[in-house]
């Protein structure tokens, strides 16, 4: 299987959990919800998505011919030695392209593998770290994991009906861009004790 990379880079995991940890950021192109072009937005099923993921023309991007050349790249991005290693495999939709070959060739190299997914897709195993984030109007399939991250507000979702999925963590997010969404944030985590607020602290302090 061939993967197509709109970009990878080192940084900082900037939300959830693992916020503040050293990170390779992988890319995947592509989404299921959108096409990613401005002119589709309207008619998607995911309206609010604020990043890039259309073709393979970013940061370290491209297309990539093997699982084994994918994590080489991965190693080499993060131009550190053995310990704590980190990817962070997001999109897009990384469950169109992540594939038992990949996350082995990962492991193979020491990485901990974190994937952020809309959940509308099953996630293969091996993944050591799973972020479910819904979209109101799709059909999550992919219930339990580490992590559920509600960006929120969004209408159409119930915050209470998610508490019965199966994850260690449930996090509400404010939306980006929309006003009142941070208050709409706080408010939920304060009515409803298993939502914990988390904020996108790699916008706050100017990190990619």
């Amino acid at each position: 299987m061939s993967y197509a990379v709109k970009e990878c880079f080192l940084t900082l995991q900037g939300e959830g959990v693992q916020a503040g940890s050293r990170a390779v950021f992988l890319r995947f192109a592509g989404c299921n919800l959108w096409s990613g072009r401005e002119q589709d937005r309207a008619t998607a099923l995911c309206r609010f998505c604020d990043t890039d993921f259309v073709g393979t023309d970013g940061v370290n991007g491209g297309k990539f011919r093997s699982p084994d050349e994918l994590a080489a790249l991965v190693e080499q991005v993060w131009d550190g030695g053995p310990e704590r290693r980190l990817v962070v495999i997001t999109g897009g939709e990384p469950m169109l392209q992540l594939d038992p070959a990949l996350i082995d060739a990962l492991h193979a190299r020491g990485f901990r593998i974190a994937v952020e997914s809309n959940g509308t897709l099953p996630a293969p195993d091996g993944i050591d770290w799973l972020c479910i984030s819904p979209k109101a109007g799709t059909q999550v399939v992919q219930r339990s994991g580490d992590e559920l991250k509600l960006v929120w507000p969004q209408a159409g979702i119930d915050p209470a009906e998610l508490e019965d999925w199966n994850f260690a963590h449930h996090l509400v997010q404010p939306m980006d861009g929309p006003e009142g969404s941070v208050a709409a944030a706080i408010a939920l985590a304060m009515e409803r004790p298993r939502w914990r607020l988390t904020l996108q602290a790699h916008k706050i302090v100017g990190l990619a």
